[in-house]
């Protein structure tokens, strides 16, 4: 469990540092860019930043709907632990 761990945090590394790495070179193409004029790179860098926050905002989404799937399930498979046990249990039976 503490290599699954391990394995996470690295890739997150690599992703994040991919990610960084892609903004300073988009940001070397703007600046160096001499036919562009500054307004519309302002425009680009304001749409590259909003697209940024609606991935993370799509992602954060994703995670807490399959985490609350999952928090539904492990509720259902206790239910019917519970039931079961008690079934088994019942002197009656």
């Amino acid at each position: 469990m503490n290599n699954e761990n391990t394995d996470n945090g690295m890739i997150l590394f690599i992703n994040v540092a991919g990610v960084l790495i892609a903004y300073v070179l988009l940001a070397i193409s703007l600046w160096l860019s001499t036919e562009v004029p500054l307004s519309t790179k302002g425009y680009w860098g304001m749409g590259i930043v909003l697209l940024t926050i609606s991935l993370i905002n799509v992602v954060k989404y994703r995670f807490d709907w399959k985490l609350s799937g999952d928090r539904i399930q492990r509720i259902e498979d206790a239910k019917n632990e519970k039931i079961l046990e008690d079934f088994v249990s019942d002197p009656k039976a």
